[in-house]
This record gives C-alpha cells, structure tokens and sequence, in this order.
C-alpha cells in the first residue's frame, strides 16, 4: 500500500507489527542542497528544531485477525520538516510520512482533550486527543506514547495502553497508531508547552474547533469507552 494515500482509519484488536528495513532514508523527489538551504531557514526562524532521527514509513499492509504491518525506516527529521510550507513557499515533498503514536485517554466516560498552542507547527489553537508525538527509533508505539503522556500532561496510565487502531492523517502527513489509555479519576494534567488548556469532556460535548485528526478519531474514542 502506498503510504501516501489516506486510507480510512483501521481498527486493531492486537498491536501493529513493525517491520524495519536497513539503512536509512534518503529522499529522491528533493536534491540534498534544496532541504539543506530550506533548513537552515526553519531553524533561524525556529531555534527548537532540531534534526534528530525520527521513523518513517515506507508502507503498510493487514496481517489478519485485527492486525497490520508497518514498514518503516530510520530518517532525519529535516527532511519531514522541510515538506512544510515556509514564507509563502511551497515544501519540499522528500516522500517522507513519519510513524506517530496517539493516544485516547479515558477517565470513567471521559477523554482527555487538549488545545494546541500557538507554538505547534500542526493544528494551532485546535483540540485534539492526547498525547501524540512522533515514534523514536528503537521505540515500541505503546512505550512512545507513555512517554508523550507525561512529557505533554505529566500523567502516568493506571496500565499499559492498547492499541485500538492505526490512521493516515493527512494534514501532517502522518501516520499514526492510537491507543487506549486508562486514567484514575482523580489525575490533573499540567500545562507544557504544546498544550495552553485541557479538558476532561465526552464525546458528546466535544471543545471546538476540533483539529481534523480528532475527528478522525471519534469512532476508535467510541470504541475506547465502551
């Protein structure tokens, strides 16, 4: 399947299996010198970039019984970050769409929204589901999405999450593996820095404006509370 096509979201009844392939990445669709020019420019505008390694998939197939498999591959950030567009001109499409993870956390018949700040590069002032982030190398989806948890809220989950499902967003050009993820009743997030607000609300009163991604979502959060 090619990874660059939205597909509708896949509902998972065991974790997805990551297969690695060798080496890492390197785009063809963009010349070295043209993302090289184009990062330089995001990080003088943006001092947190930083051009670590992130997972890139390179495609997706159904593995039976509720399961997928997810080709990925090692790449460097820089060349998600320059597919961007930046003072009015066009990204650079080096063909990468990362590997993400999300999370659906429940609180009795409650989930747990956040409103992005104005510092994120996807969906400013929107809510969404949280956590999410980007899978690092060497990372299970279900360790990652722990992490982002109490780096974004600083909550820590009543039991492993359960993968419930696995997305294309299109609007980041990500994948994404979502997890269920209980919380105790009494837990309060904290503020960071990708978040300006949070909320523990039900699906049928949803904060607006709701990013495309949670919308997405709504079918595996249903799943998630039931």
């Amino acid at each position: 399947m090619d990874p660059v096509t939205p597909i509708r979201t896949i509902q998972l009844r065991r974790p997805p299996v990551l297969v690695e392939v060798a080496g890492r990445f390197v785009p063809e669709r963009a010349t070295l010198e043209e993302v090289d020019a184009r990062w330089a420019e995001l990080c003088a505008a943006n001092p947190r970039y930083f051009d670590g390694s992130i997972v890139q998939v390179l495609g997706t197939s159904r593995n039976g019984h509720g399961g997928v498999q997810v080709h990925v591959q090692e790449c460097s950030y820089r060349f998600y970050a320059v597919q961007n567009s930046f003072k009015d001109c066009p990204g650079l499409d080096c063909g990468v769409r990362p590997l993400g993870v999300k999370g659906i956390a429940v609180c009795g018949n409650r989930v747990l929204m956040g409103r992005r700040s104005s510092s994120v590069a996807f969906y400013p002032g929107m809510w969404e589901f949280v956590p999410g982030g980007g899978l690092e190398p060497g990372v299970s989806p279900a360790v990652q999405v722990v992490r982002e948890l109490a780096e974004e809220a600083r909550l820590v989950p009543l039991q492993p999450p359960i993968a419930v499902g696995l997305l294309f967003d299109p609007v980041a050009s990500t994948w994404e593996v979502v997890h269920r993820i209980a919380l105790s009743a009494d837990v309060v997030p904290e503020i960071g820095w990708e978040y300006d607000a949070f909320q523990f609300v039900r699906l049928d009163a949803l904060p607006e404006p709701l990013a495309p991604v949670a919308a997405q979502m709504l079918a595996l959060a249903e799943r998630a509370l039931r």
